[in-house]
């Protein structure tokens, strides 16, 4: 009953975030209308303060949606945060999915995009963060199969720090350069090798986690009742 109950908010919550994603990535299709009627997004173009702070609130109120989405489908601490995960991971990719139906954007997966605005510009190619949902829906995917087969979810404190760790060295591949995305057609060239150490290292932390609950749970089974 349990995995059944799971599947259906597996469910419910793809449909939720398609649909979030579409009306994302049309915001977005409106947006570069407005301010990059040629389809460039590089240089950034410097919209007025009042647009700005809509347009960073808007970041910012979608990613509560998300959290919010997470703590009402999930039963416990556990599920709400790996149910937030898969949903962050699904709208990312679809965005992309909606906007390359809308618009036939991006052209490729090496294509510039902004990430994100929250505190300054993320630029990355596209396929960056493509990694990253990808890896995240795999490894919730992975975790919330374990915990409705009757796994007790539990990572210690060092492998949550490689895991921060990797997703902060991220963050900054996407972010270090971020003053070069308002002066020519591309940023700086992308810091592949500083995310694929952060990809390497969050990753990292969720296989040995993953296997130290698999095998906690193998042990509790072989132990006499």
């Amino acid at each position: 009953m349990q995995e059944r109950s799971l599947a259906s908010k597996m469910i419910w919550l793809l449909f939720f975030v398609a649909g979030m994603a579409y009306v994302e990535s049309a915001v977005v299709v409106y947006l570069r209308e407005i301010a990059n009627p040629g389809g460039m997004i590089f240089p950034i173009v410097i919209i007025p303060s009042p647009l700005a702070a809509i347009e960073i609130g808007r970041e910012a109120a979608t990613i509560f949606m998300l959290i919010a989405l997470g703590a009402l489908a999930g039963s416990d601490l556990w599920e709400r945060f790996l149910l937030f995960c898969a949903a962050f991971a699904a709208w990312d990719i679809l965005y992309y999915v909606w906007l390359k139906t809308f618009i036939g954007w991006p052209e490729s997966l090496l294509t510039w995009d902004i990430l994100f605005l929250i505190p300054v510009p993320w630029v990355a190619p596209v396929l960056a963060p493509v990694i990253v949902a990808t890896t995240m829906l795999a490894g919730t995917g992975t975790l919330l199969g374990m915990k409705s087969r009757g796994a007790a979810l539990s990572f210690p404190a060092g492998l949550w720090a490689i895991a921060i760790a990797g997703g902060l060295v991220d963050i900054l591949s996407f972010t270090v350069d971020f003053r070069s995305a308002f002066t020519g057609p591309e940023p700086a060239p992308f810091r592949w090798g500083l995310f694929a150490l952060g990809w390497a290292m969050a990753t990292a932390a969720l296989v040995i986690g993953a296997r130290r609950i698999s095998r906690a749970k193998t042990l509790r089974g072989m132990r006499p009742r």
